[in-house]
């Protein structure tokens, strides 16, 4: 189950990020006028374009993995630490550790579902 959980949080992260790249720098370097930055970027990595094609797959995937992640976390949340002290105390950082990054994974998925999904209506 450990290895399962590990696996989760790995690809909520991934696809979070992938979310990240797929909408919300893109519309970063338009906004401050790096537009020629942008098409340097996709011209040397032109899987970003197929990123923001299918970025609707992208977010509902994205969003799955975060669903699961925060049910692993919310089914684990009492479960025991070792009683060894030093375990314990390493079992303990690994969640606030993990609270972190799962909270990153929220916020830069956010990022992302603003640009991709909500910013085109604001300023269209």
């Amino acid at each position: 189950m450990k290895r399962f959980a590990k696996t989760i949080d790995a690809l909520t992260m991934l696809t979070s990020f992938s979310t990240l790249f797929c909408c919300a720098l893109p519309a970063l370097f338009v906004t401050i006028g790096a537009g020629a930055t942008l098409a340097g970027i996709v011209s040397n990595v032109p899987q970003l374009l197929w990123l923001s094609q299918h970025k609707i797959i992208l977010f509902v995937f994205a969003g799955m993995m975060l669903l699961t992640s925060g049910v692993l976390r919310y089914t684990s949340r009492n479960a025991p630490c070792p009683i060894d002290p030093g375990q314990a105390k390493s079992c303990k950082q690994l969640r606030k550790i993990s609270l972190v990054i799962y909270m990153g994974s929220l916020g830069i998925y956010a990022t992302g579902f603003f640009f991709a999904f909500v910013a085109p209506y604001l300023i269209g």
